[in-house]
């Protein structure tokens, strides 16, 4: 499971989702004009299923009073499972829906504040997404791209070639494209895998836009605070803030498992993460000390990633910790970019 949590993008350079939410709506809608209107996905919220795309917009928008000009005004969550989760579940968008019904009411349990927060506080729609292209940053990508440079330059020397503006043997120049495609490392079909194609397998997830407001339009209740729990003195009177931001994370994962009897794994875990970054030698010694099933499927995940890890003793902690230190740039790589589904 892999969860962002990212405020709407104000301010200079972030004219894109500035000042409403309609140009987010807009994108979450590109999926459905590719398919007849019994397989779209609709919006829905905690009762209904099926939201339109205007009302979205209009009670977002009109769910900001008194939040100045450079505040969010919603909060963008996307909640994107493995395909190992998915297989469980049967890439069953009701089971998706139902899943994130239910994990909005952990969002709810987790603000810090005077009163109980609820699910019936948050105003938020979601949407489900059944497809994903890759992006620039990923590893795939960056690695074909200087194969993609030079056929980019090729095929414009082609077009020259062809218009009479360049002396060349088109022939061999085609030839000299085919056989760059083929070098490329990675290829989906035979295709090289480039910026913006679409990747293969299960690869739903779930768009939800949380109102920063509350559904009286009265309390702000934004995710994105800096404190987990704290006190501070508004408008003279003390007042509890903060969002726990890990606890959600660690609750939609077990909120899943609960609901669809899914055994994760240590690699799957959002608090392996964590020690990773902050205790490199105990996630080591907690990855070699695993049984020996779940510890191949541990590696297998690692080196889904995209991290080449020997197979090493499990009596060999201090080996495999400098294994996995000399790979360091690699394993952060895969874990933070969710490549070991996390």
């Amino acid at each position: 499971m892999y969860i962002t949590i990212t405020a709407q993008k104000i301010g200079k350079g972030f004219e894109t989702y500035h000042s409403s939410v309609k140009d987010y709506v807009a994108y979450l809608e590109k999926e459905n004009q590719e398919v007849e209107p019994e397989a779209q996905e609709t919006f829905f919220d905690q009762k209904e299923d099926m939201v339109g795309p205007e009302k979205v917009i209009s009670e977002i928008d009109g769910n900001t009073a008194k939040l100045k000009k450079h505040e969010p005004k919603f909060y963008s969550i996307v909640v994107s499972p493995s395909q190992r989760e998915l297989k469980q579940i049967s890439n069953d968008a009701k089971a998706l829906r139902k899943y994130t019904r239910e994990i909005m009411k952990d969002y709810a349990a987790f603000f810090y504040r005077d009163r109980t927060v609820t699910v019936d506080d948050i105003k938020y729609y979601a949407k489900i997404e059944h497809e994903r292209s890759f992006r620039g940053f990923e590893k795939q990508v960056q690695e074909n791209a200087p194969y993609r440079k030079q056929i980019a330059k090729l095929r414009n020397d082609l077009a020259k070639v062809e218009r009479g503006a360049l002396q060349g043997n088109p022939k061999a120049i085609q030839q000299e494209i085919h056989r760059l495609t083929q070098k490329a490392s990675h290829k989906i079909n035979g295709q090289m895998i480039v910026e913006g194609m679409k990747k293969e397998g299960a690869q739903s997830h779930i768009h939800i836009i949380v109102s920063r407001k509350d559904v009286t339009n009265t309390y702000s209740l934004s995710p994105g605070s800096k404190f987990k729990a704290s006190e501070t003195i508004l408008h003279g009177k003390k007042v509890k803030q903060g969002f726990h931001r890990d606890q959600f994370y660690q609750a939609t994962e077990k909120t899943f498992d609960h609901m669809f009897a899914y055994d994760r794994n240590f690699m799957e875990k959002y608090g392996t993460k964590k020690l990773y970054r902050q205790d490199p030698k105990k996630f080591v010694a907690l990855l070699m000390g695993l049984p020996n099933n779940e510890k191949q499927l541990a590696l297998k995940l690692l080196r889904k990633g995209g991290v080449t890890i020997p197979n090493i003793p499990t009596n060999k902690v201090q080996l495999a910790y400098k294994t996995l230190m000399k790979l360091k740039q690699g394993v952060e790589r895969a874990i933070g970019s969710g490549g070991i589904e996390i």
